[in-house]
């Protein structure tokens, strides 16, 4: 531990930092107690370690926030396995979606108190709303640091059931609810959410549309995930999008929009945006940017689908431009056999895993295909999420006093992905046999490496902290 201004416990020497909307700057990172000490030469600082970057760069520790476990493991195994993960892509603070099925939302203390040593990184929580009575919780949850809500437009008619998470110890098994988000449970979360000032996250789809879908492509033997698409069509995401916001502008909300894949929810969102009223950001996922129909693989499976090859286009131009504020993975910690249910498009499972794989699939198909700069890339990982979340300056910039929260990254390193390096409870990945260019080689977690050449240090498990925003 650092005693004098002269002395700190680490300093990674020259050093390429990418500084959200300040630019690259070539200069050493002195680390105490945590947090970032100083940026500037520190040849004659003392230090405990010191890290050569040189030839790499430095972006503040990536934020996922869109991350589901604890729903096919409870959430101490699934914190372990997944926040390990996390840390070989280079993610310092995960953001987990979790879905309760209580009447009240006090049963969070549960999850809390599991979460606590088990984390390699830090953690967040967004609360999915999923029933009246939980509505009441929302300055409950606020009190308690959990400034964020989750409402799932697509559940309703026939397609209202979802997973939930297990609860702490529950053997591992899939436990599902029932969930009818219908009008006024809609109205009354985005009312109180505006009230006790908290983002709202959307997932908007319209599930009457989807299901006379599904039903008619059942009906007609289709199998792929061209059909998937159409089942779920963009069309359904640009209705919700409307709704919602009209709601938003009534109550002055925050509405967060999530997994945006396709043009049409994307203008919906745009078109609501230049109204005012309200403030709307938008997340899309790596899987939107790298894969569309035509991709042959079950495993590929999500909702909402992978589009076509212009929505693909259409979300890469949205990303360069500043139109699209945050990249989140919508990770699902599940493994290859449950997900593919009997092997058919119906009984396959939605989601797939991605918190390890974010960061390599924005410098290999972003920065290093010349589509986006790297300072766009510490902006959509972790600036804005930082600033929409609550978590602004502590979390998403490298600045004196910030946690010292980093990921050295190689763009020049290539490897081939496959399950084992990424380290997730999951054992099987979209990007299977892809070869990436541009990989994190360090992860710094409030200042203690956790992960270093892909190798997690089993000693870090448990520095993991909730961040309370």
């Amino acid at each position: 531990m650092a005693t004098n201004s002269n002395s700190c416990d680490t300093i990674i020497a020259n050093a390429s930092v990418v500084i959200p909307k300040v630019g690259i700057v070539e200069t050493d990172i002195a680390i105490s107690d945590g947090r970032v000490m100083s940026l500037k030469p520190g040849k004659n600082m003392q230090a405990s370690r010191r890290i050569d970057a040189r030839g790499k760069y430095v972006l503040p520790g990536a934020i996922d926030p869109h991350v589901h476990y604890g729903v096919y493991t409870p959430i101490e195994q699934a914190a372990r396995t997944e926040s390990r993960s996390a840390a070989v892509g280079g993610v310092t603070t995960m953001m987990r979606m979790l879905r309760l099925y209580d009447d009240s939302y006090r049963a969070v203390e549960k999850q809390l108190q599991a979460s606590r040593n088990s984390h390699y990184v830090d953690y967040a929580i967004h609360a999915s709303i999923l029933k009246k009575s939980q509505v009441k919780d929302i300055p409950y949850l606020k009190g308690i640091g959990i400034s964020s809500l989750k409402i799932y437009m697509n559940l309703g008619a026939d397609l209202n059931h979802i997973y939930m998470d297990l609860d702490p110890g529950e053997p591992a098994a899939v436990k599902d609810g029932e969930v009818d988000m219908d009008d006024q449970l809609l109205s009354a979360i985005v009312e109180e959410g505006a009230k006790a000032n908290s983002t709202i996250l959307v997932h908007a789809e319209n599930p009457a549309v989807c299901s006379e879908r599904i039903r008619r492509g059942k009906a007609q033997n289709m199998s792929d995930l061209k059909a998937w698409s159409d089942c779920r069509p963009p069309s359904s995401e640009a209705e919700s999008v409307a709704k919602v916001s009209a709601l938003g502008r009534r109550f002055g909300a925050s509405l967060y929009f999530v997994h945006i894949g396709s043009n049409a929810a994307l203008d919906a969102i745009i078109a609501e945006r230049e109204k005012g009223g309200a403030s709307y950001y938008i997340e899309t996922c790596p899987q939107y940017l790298t894969h569309t129909v035509d991709f042959a693989s079950l495993t590929g499976k999500v909702v909402p689908p992978i589009r076509s090859k212009s929505d693909v286009q259409s979300i890469w131009s949205a990303l360069r431009n500043g139109v699209i504020d945050t990249v989140g993975t919508d990770h699902v910690a599940n493994r290859l056999d449950l997900k593919m249910g009997r092997g058919d498009l119906w009984s396959a499972l939605a989601g797939f895993p991605g918190i390890a794989t974010m960061l390599p699939v924005l410098l290999d198909h972003g920065v290093n295909m010349d589509r986006i700069g790297i300072e766009r890339v510490a902006e959509l990982t972790s600036y804005n999420a930082a600033r929409i979340f609550g978590m602004y300056p502590r979390k998403g910039t490298i600045q004196v006093g910030s946690d010292a929260d980093l990921a050295i990254v190689d763009l020049d390193l290539e490897q081939k992905v496959t399950p084992e390096l990424l380290q997730s409870y999951s054992d099987y990945t979209i990007y299977d046999g892809w070869k990436l260019k541009g990989w994190p080689v360090l992860t710094i977690v409030r200042g203690r490496v956790v992960m270093e050449g892909g190798h997690v240090d089993p000693g870090a498990l448990g520095h993991g902290r909730f961040v309370a925003r």
